[in-house]
């Protein structure tokens, strides 16, 4: 799922004007920070944390059939069924350790706060670079 919102955002980030894609190159950082800023927060507020993990699995497949002839002369063809290997992505809660979890987000604040003033200018850059008519 998450990489099909990676690849929406990206097609939307190409199909933008000049100067949208240039203020989307220029606030990535800060973006990415606040992504990561309100699911510290989150967890802060929950109390834990989500955590992906994989499991493996199995199931049968179709993989082919098999011809065969009766002595009559009919031909059957016939399913041949292989156990194929996949994966399944899930989701379980897991403990927080609350002080760690605010240092990371008062770290987080202060980085997107240093970061910032460059992004303002650089955005009034590129609003003078690309001007919107």
């Amino acid at each position: 799922m998450r990489k099909l919102i990676v690849f929406g955002v990206l097609a939307l980030a190409a199909c933008g004007t000049p100067q949208e894609q240039c203020i989307n190159r220029e606030t990535r950082d800060i973006r990415h920070l606040q992504r990561l800023l309100e699911e510290v927060q989150g967890n802060l507020d929950r109390g834990y944390a989500y955590e992906d993990y994989e499991v493996p699995m199995t199931r049968w497949e179709h993989c082919g059939s098999d011809v065969i002839t009766r002595p009559d002369g009919t031909v059957i063809e016939r399913p041949r069924m292989c156990l194929e290997d996949y994966t399944v992505t899930r989701t379980r809660e897991v403990p927080i350790d609350p002080q760690s979890e605010r240092r990371k987000r008062d770290g987080l604040r202060e980085k997107i706060k240093s970061l910032t003033p460059a992004a303002n200018a650089a955005i009034r850059a590129c609003k003078a670079a690309y001007p919107e008519e």
